[in-house]
């Protein structure tokens, strides 16, 4: 019961910290949206952040890239695809048992501009599952904020750390994975962050102006299954297949 009050307080702060960056964004005008509330922000700058991420040497050395299917990062994912790169995001809520578009450049029927945009990719991209992946060079994050240690905050879905944490009990995130969040800079802030044992950290963050690299992030080792409810296991097929073995 003690444990279920302190992540039900953790949330609580979270969507503190999510309302006061979304408050802020809105009040300076540096989004494409009348309001960026309940969502990652669709930040102006996104192209620059793009241009700016694409200078790192991890990122020439990528090859894979997972990408979340956010607005904001949609110039992160066309600018892979350009480049030659694979890129794979998650079905919707990843509600489907091959739970990943898959994004090759050298099958694209449109270009990399528009193949990049969730709703073309899921269209023209096959969905598969976690067997039909390669590893991962890159996770790709869209953030509502995040502090220069690397804790990050998402808009409260989870589902950036459910996919961090199968994929690295599958074996494709590893060591050699970088994790980077494109932001604006009015959403990297310098107070510690509240987090829990599931919640990924990123390697590096990315604005228009700007490279931050974070020392040491956290990085869940696989699914923390006492974090998840019945009801959300129940609602992701892939979850649901293994809950069994997990004990759930």
């Amino acid at each position: 019961m003690r444990e279920h009050q302190v992540f039900a307080d953790v949330d609580r702060e979270k969507q503190q910290v999510r309302e006061h960056v979304w408050d802020v964004l809105d009040a300076e005008g540096v989004t494409h949206d009348d309001t960026v509330h309940g969502r990652i922000p669709n930040f102006k700058g996104s192209q620059e952040a793009a241009a700016r991420l694409a200078e790192l040497p991890a990122w020439k050395d990528a090859a894979v890239i997972k990408s979340v299917p956010d607005k904001a990062q949609l110039p992160v994912r066309a600018l892979a695809l350009s480049e030659g790169k694979t890129v794979f995001m998650a079905v919707p809520k990843l509600a489907d048992l091959h739970p990943f578009y898959l994004l090759d450049p050298a099958a694209l029927t449109v270009p990399p501009a528009e193949a990049a945009s969730s709703r073309v990719a899921a269209d023209i991209a096959p969905k598969v599952g976690v067997d039909s992946l390669r590893p991962v060079d890159m996770v790709v994050l869209g953030s509502v904020a995040v502090n220069r240690a690397g804790v990050r905050i998402g808009k409260g879905a989870g589902y950036s750390d459910l996919e961090f944490a199968f994929l690295t009990e599958a074996g494709l995130i590893g060591e050699h994975t970088i994790v980077v969040t494109t932001v604006h800079g009015l959403q990297v802030l310098d107070d510690d962050l509240p987090a829990t044992a599931h919640d990924v950290g990123v390697d590096v963050i990315v604005t228009p102006e700007r490279t931050i690299s974070c020392a040491a992030p956290h990085r869940p080792s696989g699914l923390v299954w006492d974090h998840l409810d019945s009801r959300k296991i129940a609602s992701i097929p892939v979850l649901a297949a293994r809950a069994p073995r997990a004990g759930i």
